[in-house]
This record gives structure tokens, sequence and C-alpha cells, in this order.
């Protein structure tokens, strides 16, 4: 079991805050395993076993819990008198109204609130209304690069070539990754995602009229299928929609937008907005998406849907998302740069490619960030290893060795 380090020291941060804290992330991706951790850490630091209350709520002998007023009754009954009670509440999403349970507790003394779900529409409409400035969210991803070598034992080499195929699921790289066992198991995460997952949304959203129901499973998985063939290509709803049109389906743009919420919502699929360099601005237009995962990727498409490049600024995205950045992607005249990351107003640009050695690649990389004139600092990811260096305050890095974080940026 490889300790989440990064993430297990935020809730270590925000222990005994008077805030709830919040793990979101698709499924599978560690959540469980986090507050595992999480409470290990407590008992070496001084807290005992009876103010630690952890509920599951994929396990069967908590279904009755289900009930949000017995489990309310049930937390209650479990608070330890004079000490800070620990409550852990995993795949909360689960419970109807558990967001009075949630508020309830909130303002009880001594109680410090940890909960999870793989859902983020669990932290909209009435969570969100009562919660409002009272919890923090820690969004959680698969493992990183160095995580899955850190885990796995295999070389940097040996090991970018499974994590491009396969993913960073953590029971992915603790298991015997054979071709079968490992599509076998991100077939259950994909489908249990798509249909478990998206049937606990529904549960939440049956209290607002005005959102769709997702009924059409088929149809989920075709635009899933479709985002998963594009991703770091531009796209709106409306291209999307005119795809499935010439594919002979008779559908909407508003059925199309539901869906894509779908896929979003459950941590699937992530949204990068695209930014004005210049202005300092978000564009409305032309969106990227990416997939959470690249072994679910290769598992919903033909094994020949390969494009090296695309699949390189999918994994330098969410490592860039797992080093705290908010991500976009940068239009500078009419050029672009794949990634303008900021964190804490200061901006950093990214180009990702697969190889630099070709001169009129060099040049096209090396193209849009040239023309940006400020001073943040403009890097250049690349699998080679030929072509590293500073060209002009241009930083050309390995990639490999920028994700095992051997480099200063």
């Amino acid at each position: 079991m490889v300790e989440r380090k990064e993430y297990l020291n935020q809730l270590i941060s925000w222990k005994d805050e008077d805030v709830i804290k919040v793990v979101t992330g698709i499924r599978r991706c560690g959540k469980s395993t986090l507050l595992l951790q999480f409470q290990k850490w407590l008992k070496e630091n001084g807290i005992n076993d009876d103010q630690i209350v952890s509920i599951n709520f994929e396990e069967l002998e908590y279904e009755e819990l289900l009930d949000y007023k017995k489990l309310y009754q049930y937390l209650k009954e479990h608070l330890t008198e004079g000490k800070t009670t620990y409550i852990f509440l995993d795949e909360i999403q689960k419970v109807p109204f558990f967001e009075k349970v949630v508020d309830s507790l909130y303002v009880k003394k001594n109680v410090d609130l940890y909960i999870t779900g793989s859902n983020s529409y669990m932290l909209s409409g009435d969570l969100a209304t009562l919660l409002t400035g009272r919890y923090v969210e820690i969004k959680m991803l698969p493992l990183s690069f160095k995580e899955f070598t850190l885990m796995t034992g295999l070389s940097p080499e040996n090991g970018f070539g499974e994590y491009l195929k396969n993913g960073g699921m953590p029971y992915i790289a603790a298991m015997d990754r054979t071709n079968e066992k490992a599509d076998a198991y991100l077939e259950g995460i994909y489908n249990t995602v798509i249909v478990k997952d998206i049937e606990d949304r529904q549960i939440r959203k049956e209290r607002d009229s005005s959102k769709r129901k997702i009924t059409d499973i088929a149809l989920l998985k075709t635009i899933a299928k479709y985002l998963a063939s594009i991703i770091g290509n531009p796209v709106s709803i409306r291209s999307i929609t005119d795809y499935l049109v010439s594919t002979g389906r008779k559908i909407s743009p508003n059925t199309v937008g539901d869906y894509v919420e779908a896929l979003t919502e459950s941590f699937v699929f992530y949204q990068a907005e695209r930014f004005d360099i210049v202005g300092k601005q978000l564009l409305k237009v032309n969106k990227k998406m990416y997939i959470v995962d690249l072994g679910l990727r290769n598992h919903i498409l033909p094994r020949k849907n390969y494009d090296l490049g695309f699949l390189l600024e999918n994994i330098v995205y969410f490592e860039l998302l797992r080093r705290g950045y908010r991500v976009n992607i940068g239009k500078v005249g009419n050029t672009e740069v794949d990634f303008v990351a900021e964190k804490h107003g200061v901006y950093k640009y990214f180009q990702v490619t697969a190889d630099m050695t070709a001169k009129e690649t060099f040049e096209r990389e090396m193209r849009p960030l040239k023309n940006i004139r400020d001073n943040y600092e403009k890097i250049i990811l690349t699998a080679d290893h030929l072509t590293i260096g500073n060209y002009n305050g241009i930083h050309v890095i390995n990639l490999v060795d920028w994700l095992l974080e051997k480099n200063d940026n």
C-alpha cells in the first residue's frame, strides 16, 4: 500500500479545523484507503479507538444506516464524551438527505467530520446551500506516475509504458497486470461508474425537476467513447451533438449536455477551458476534455486508437492538477499553448510533445511560447532526451524526469 502523502498531509493539516473535510474523486482512486491511512495516523498520534467512528456505505453491514434518521441516531450514540470524535462517512452520497446529518453534526462541539463521495453532484444543491463556507474539498486522483513506480517497483523506463497502457488505479498497480486481468478490473470500474454512480446521482437529482434523468446507458457509453477518442482536441456540446446526429441518432444539444455533465460529475472526464493569455480571461468556446485514467481510455477504445502526443498531454494535465495548479488551455494570438498553469497568482506555460528532435516540431512547439511577452516560466515537456536544455529562457525538460520531480520545475 502506497501512502498517498500529498492527500494525507492535506487531511493532517485540516485536522480539528472547524470545516467538514470532503474527499472527492472517481470510484476506486483510493479515497477509502486514504481515510484508513489517516485513521492509522490519528491512532499513532494519541487518538483512542473509541474516538473514531468509521462507516463505509458500500458495506452491507451498514445498510440499515442508509436511512438518514437512523444514521444520525447511530452517530449521536457513538460520540465520545469530553473528547473530539472523528467521524468518517465513506461514499456518503448513497444516503438520501445525508446533508441533514452532516449539517447537524457540524454544529455539535467536539466533532471532526470527514466524508467521501464519487460524484461531484453531492456538493451541489442542498448540501452546498447548507455548508457554504463550511467545508473544504480535497480532490483525489488515481496514482501519479511517481506513486505508480513506487508501488510497482518498476524502473522509470519500464514503468512508463505500463502507466500509459494500464493507468494509475491503485489496485491495478498492486495486481498481476496481465492484459486479461487488468482489462477485467477496468471494465468493472467503468461499468460501476457508468451505471451505479450515475444511479446514485439520479437519486439526488429526483428532487431537482429541472434536470433530465440519465436513462439511456448505451448513449452515455457512446458519448464517453467519443470523448475518450478526442482527448486534447477542442470540443463543444454542439460538436458532440453533430457527431451523434451524423451516426443516425436524433438528439438535442440539451440532452447531450446532461449526459456530458453526468460523465464530468462522476469524475470520468475533466474539462479544461481556454484562456486568453494576453487578456488574462477565460474564453467561452472550444473547451478540451481529458480522461481521468488512461487505463480506462484503453479499455473503452479499440487498441488502434493510439496517439502518443495526446496521451502525454493527458498525463501532464492531471499531474498539474495534482500539484495544485488551476489548469487551462492557452491562447496567444493565433497560436495555442497546451497548458496555462496558475497557482497563487503565478503562471507557468507548458507545451507537451512526444519528440522534439525534428526541426519543424522543435520550431512549432517553441513558437507559441516565444509569442508570450510576460516573464512567467515557459516549459516544454518531451519524451526525448536529446533536446533537453534552456533555449533563451524556454526550458525543455524530459517528461519522465519531470513526472518523477527530478528537476526544479
